[in-house]
């Protein structure tokens, strides 16, 4: 009889919510067949441990008195400097942490934040194509005209600004930037954030820098906030997720002229009441860690990295050898043998009695879904399309570099077997 309001109509539940419903019955059918267990390489969440020093912060503020009432909506004096302090150390960027930095339960809150915070009914926003789901569905909840900007190889995944100069850009309010990329994985430059601020300057636009893999396989971490002027139009986020395997702890930050975060925190005050303490303390001790926690971080990576290329090679897709973040990149070549097993991944969904997730009613399953359906029920090996970063990723498919180097040799082994 209660119907949900409109604007729900125009979103979708989160496409890893509704696949790991597809994932838990494929796990489960395998573990009563005493088949070996499913591998996800799909979602991004870091399965290593948090700093230990994080931990012990978190349990030592949990047993004070004074800690478990409702918090500073801005979040302590000791979190706000302990960004600001981390900002100045590894990106050479001066943060006020009075007014300029906002604490947040995770990044992911911070673009839906920021869309309420901002965007009218009708206002242009600017999204990458291959890029971050949220940032659509995030602006389709207030009502936004989402403009999507292509990311291309031939462009090396970057924005195209002179194209992007011949659009009209009336009305347009809002730019979504996402370095190191998620799905790409094209790291961030000085002279891409250099381009993209003079862009925004040029045409009054917030640019919204998404900074969450700024830590994962690079030399050197940057920020928006390292080009002159760049305060003026530009608000970043940033998150321990990644950096600090700390995904589930949901502990992130939006960095911004004073007169920015002002208008997001009138927002998140009406939302909740604070980090709970000894969370924004183990967050403190998290962001004092040095150079042998990243080193460390990253050499587990780079030997995850190159498993996940040697399976992309085996499916003969073409990715990124230098790409930075937590994800393998490939394109699925015309005439990979793998296009031809649609029909043997749904008999093998239909004798498990399972069904294939759909794409949208009148369009064709992408290079990506075709490939995906088959590893998963084939092998159990679940990697992601591309699709659903957007229509520039039908071709492509993703690796997760959050399983260990062991599940990766093993989920080789399996495909290996299948072809």
């Amino acid at each position: 009889m209660i119907k949900p309001a409109k604007r729900t109509e125009v979103v979708k539940e989160y496409y890893f919510s509704r696949k790991n419903k597809e994932l838990a019955a494929v796990r489960a059918l395998r573990e009563s067949k005493g088949e070996p267990a499913l591998i996800s390489l799909g979602i991004g969440a870091p399965d290593r441990m948090p700093p230990l020093s994080a931990i012990e912060a978190l349990c030592e503020t949990a047993r004070r008195s004074d800690v478990h009432v409702y918090q500073n909506y801005k979040g302590s004096p000791e979190l706000r400097k302990a960004y600001s302090d981390w900002y100045a150390k590894w990106y050479g960027v001066q943060l006020n942490p009075e007014n300029e930095i906002q604490p947040l339960a995770g990044s992911k809150e911070g673009i839906l934040l920021l869309a309420l915070a901002f965007i009218n009914r009708g206002d242009k926003v600017l999204v990458p194509n291959p890029g971050y789901p949220t940032y659509t569905s995030a602006l389709e909840l207030v009502e936004a005209d989402i403009v999507t900007y292509d990311l291309l190889p031939e462009n090396n995944w970057e924005p195209d600004f002179e194209a992007l100069q011949r659009m009209d850009l009336r009305g347009v309010k809002m730019m979504w930037m996402n370095y190191p990329s998620m799905p790409t994985g094209k790291a961030a430059s000085q002279e891409l954030y250099r381009k993209a601020v003079k862009f925004a300057l040029e045409h009054d636009i917030l640019l919204v820098n998404d900074n969450p893999y700024s830590f994962i396989l690079t030399d050197k971490p940057l920020s928006v906030f390292s080009v002159p002027r760049s305060k003026e139009c530009c608000i970043e986020l940033n998150s321990l997720s990644k950096a600090h395997n700390m995904s589930g702890w949901r502990i992130g930050m939006v960095a911004g002229d004073a007169e920015l975060i002002s208008s997001v925190l009138k927002v998140k005050s009406q939302m909740d009441s604070g980090m709970f303490k000894p969370m924004q303390m183990a967050a403190v001790a998290a962001l004092s860690e040095g150079e042998e926690w990243f080193e460390q971080l990253n050499e587990g990576y780079r030997e995850r990295r190159k498993v996940a290329g040697r399976i992309m090679e085996m499916l003969d897709a073409e990715y990124l050898a230098d790409g930075t973040g937590l994800f393998v990149w490939g394109r699925v070549k015309d005439n990979n043998p793998l296009l031809t097993r649609l029909a043997d991944a749904e008999k093998l969904a239909a004798d498990a009695d399972l069904s294939l997730s759909r794409p949208e009613d009148g369009v064709a399953k992408s290079k990506g879904e075709i490939i995906s359906d088959y590893l998963l029920y084939s092998t159990g090996v679940f990697i992601t399309p591309g699709c659903i970063f957007g229509s520039n990723g039908r071709d492509y498919i993703r690796i997760s570099l959050c399983a260990t180097a062991e599940k990766l040799e093993e989920a080789y082994e399996r495909i290996k077997k299948v072809l």
